[in-house]
């Protein structure tokens, strides 16, 4: 269950606001899309988002559902949590595989360009009443990368509805840049920041009900959040970071990245081979 990905670090708020990041959305430019119309396009850059889209068939959907039950399993044996299953593709060959699908890859693409690496997965599972939030905030607020052109892919595992306290977003909050955000040491969160006053950033939030095998995008300056799943039905996901292989990163976490799509242009990435189990 470890491996020496444990070892890199997640930067304090401290050491990420001294890097020279570039903070500010990167429109996609794209003028012969493969999968997505051009309207999609124009839509992702207006309102930071896109969905639903079909990932996984059923057969696949039901499959990888049945290899996280398996996984999950075994971190709770070991004291783990449902929210602790990260850097999935490092660990496990079935995800290593899965964030290379032709389907999901194809519509990221359109986005990010020919050269896209994976650089993280995690598993956030809500058990069925864990009681726990996610609080409205930006990816990117945590991440030693630059300049902010990741495309974070939620894909289903089960399928999420207002019920078992899908995600949510505010569309065009993207397009403010870095968002100033407080500590938190609530015990009912999953993470430590937390953006006050999210709905003065876009526009109304926006459910993201998903069928299990089904996925959304998301840049990473997109506030979103998620409520307490208060239902007896369980909430996974596996959210899949993907950036254009032109991304700079600090800390190491060039360790992470997965090419995944044509070529390591930067040749910074570790573009590390599959695990073996």
């Amino acid at each position: 269950m470890t491996s020496k990905i444990d070892e890199i670090p997640n930067p304090t708020p401290t050491q990420l606001a001294e890097l020279p990041r570039q903070m500010g959305f990167f429109p996609a430019i794209n003028g012969a899309p493969k999968t997505l119309s051009p309207a999609q396009i124009q839509q992702y850059n207006h309102d930071g988002y896109l969905m639903p889209f079909d990932g996984l068939d059923a057969t696949e959907a039901r499959e990888t559902r049945a290899f996280f039950d398996g996984v999950l399993s075994a971190y709770i044996e070991l004291g783990k949590t449902s929210y602790s299953i990260s850097t999935a593709h490092l660990r496990f060959a079935r995800i290593y595989q899965l964030v290379q699908h032709p389907r999901i890859l194809d519509a990221v693409s359109d986005l990010l360009g020919p050269n896209v690496v994976c650089w993280g997965s995690h598993f956030f599972c809500k058990m069925p009443r864990d009681g726990k939030r996610v609080p409205w905030h930006q990816d990117s607020t945590y991440w030693p990368l630059s300049p902010t052109k990741t495309v974070t892919v939620w894909l289903a595992i089960d399928d999420a509805d207002p019920e078992n306290a899908n995600m949510k977003f505010i569309p065009r909050s993207h397009l403010h840049g870095l968002i100033d955000y407080d500590e938190t040491n609530d015990a009912d969160t999953v993470l430590d920041l937390a953006v006050q006053n999210p709905h003065s950033y876009g526009d109304g939030e926006v459910d993201v009900a998903l069928k299990a095998g089904q996925f959304s995008m998301h840049s990473d300056l997109l506030l979103h959040g998620s409520e307490a799943n208060a239902s007896d039905r369980r909430r996974c996901g596996l959210t899949i970071r993907y950036a254009a292989a032109d991304v700079t990163t600090w800390y190491d976490w060039h360790k992470k990245g997965l090419v995944v799509r044509g070529d390591n242009i930067s040749g910074q990435w570790a573009n590390p081979p599959s695990p073996d189990h």
